[in-house]
């Protein structure tokens, strides 16, 4: 329990280190753009020194120290301020001549992007385990055929595609009945809505990834039923699906778990091309009203806020790792 106690510790020391480095990635790689922030936000009044020096001090780029165009603040003094703002939960502002903050976007967008993100990860969670064990139990059979047939073709199908596809069959079948616009009900005020309006775009989500989970977790079961102890267990005649059920699921379940981290990352990208396609207001659209709008403090703050979140589920994802896999606490 000692050794498990103190994984899970250094994941958690991991945690801030990481997020340094994920800000550090943000604001630079921002920096290194050869557009001028000012000159994307402000377009036609670019022209206006006056408009520019505002624009430039309200964001933090430089000092008011009298002179036309003001004094520049140096990279690295900008850098520790974003830090600073970002330990108060302050993304900055957006818009010319205004103060509106950052957060008051980002705030309800990401409920709605995570919620979308482990809906999908549900569905395949919940299609993709039981199809790859039960390929594994009947091996080279024709249900195993049949599964591995359809993981390929949930592999190969894109998930804006089907997203489209599904927008068409709900607006041509079920209009009025799956709504694919409008906000996104609350999950405990009335569950019937929020499920209507999530489940389409959480399957588009969903399927690329049931494709690739059912194959991972039908290659760890067949790994693990050809391993000694399950021979020997059946030998001693211990009923086969007491030692699947008992045995070899908690064991190959290490794999699909590990792989199942990695692939909350691809799920949270791709929920913010299917949030534009359905049309609900999550990261996705945040992100792209920010590039449309030129707004590099919404571009700044979406990307951050993205890997931050996915950080946060992979060393989630590494705890249940560690309470898998009983032989790894001794480490």
């Amino acid at each position: 329990m000692n050794n498990l106690l103190r994984l899970i510790g250094r994941r958690l020391i991991a945690l801030p280190i990481m997020a340094i480095g994920v800000t550090l990635l943000v604001f630079f790689l921002m920096e290194l753009s050869p557009l001028d922030p000012a000159w994307m936000a402000l377009g036609d009044n670019a022209s206006d020194p006056g408009q520019v020096k505002a624009f430039n001090v309200s964001h933090g780029y430089v000092i008011d120290d009298g002179s036309p165009t003001g004094k520049p603040i140096p990279v690295l003094v900008r850098y520790f301020n974003y830090l600073v703002a970002l330990c108060h939960g302050d993304f900055g502002i957006y818009g010319v001549g205004t103060s509106h903050q950052v957060t008051d976007l980002i705030a309800p967008a990401l409920p709605v992007t995570l919620q979308l993100t482990f809906l999908g990860l549900f569905i395949a969670v919940l299609i993709s385990f039981p199809l790859g064990v039960l390929a594994a139990i009947y091996r080279d059979r024709w249900p195993d055929q049949v599964i591995r047939v359809l993981s390929v073709i949930f592999i190969g199908t894109p998930s804006f595609w089907l997203a489209t596809m599904l927008v068409l069959w709900i607006l041509g079948s079920f209009k009025g009945i799956l709504p694919v616009s409008g906000p996104v009900p609350g999950f405990l005020d009335d569950f019937g809505g929020w499920l209507a309006r999530m489940l389409p775009p959480a399957i588009a989500l969903a399927t690329p990834v049931i494709g690739q989970m059912t194959r991972v977790v039908r290659t760890s079961v067949v790994e693990e039923l050809d391993r000694d102890y399950v021979r020997t267990a059946l030998g001693a005649g211990i009923p086969k699906p007491v030692v699947i059920g008992r045995n070899v699921l908690r064991n190959a379940l290490i794999t699909p778990v590990t792989v199942l981290g990695l692939r909350v990352g691809y799920l949270m990208g791709g929920a913010v091309v299917i949030e534009i396609i359905f049309n609900m207001r999550g990261m996705g659209r945040v992100l792209v009203d920010g590039i449309t709008k030129s707004e590099v403090s919404i571009v700044q703050a979406a990307a951050l806020v993205v890997a931050l979140a996915f950080i946060v589920v992979n060393i989630i994802v590494d705890m249940l790792y560690l309470l898998i896999n009983p032989r790894i606490r001794s480490v």
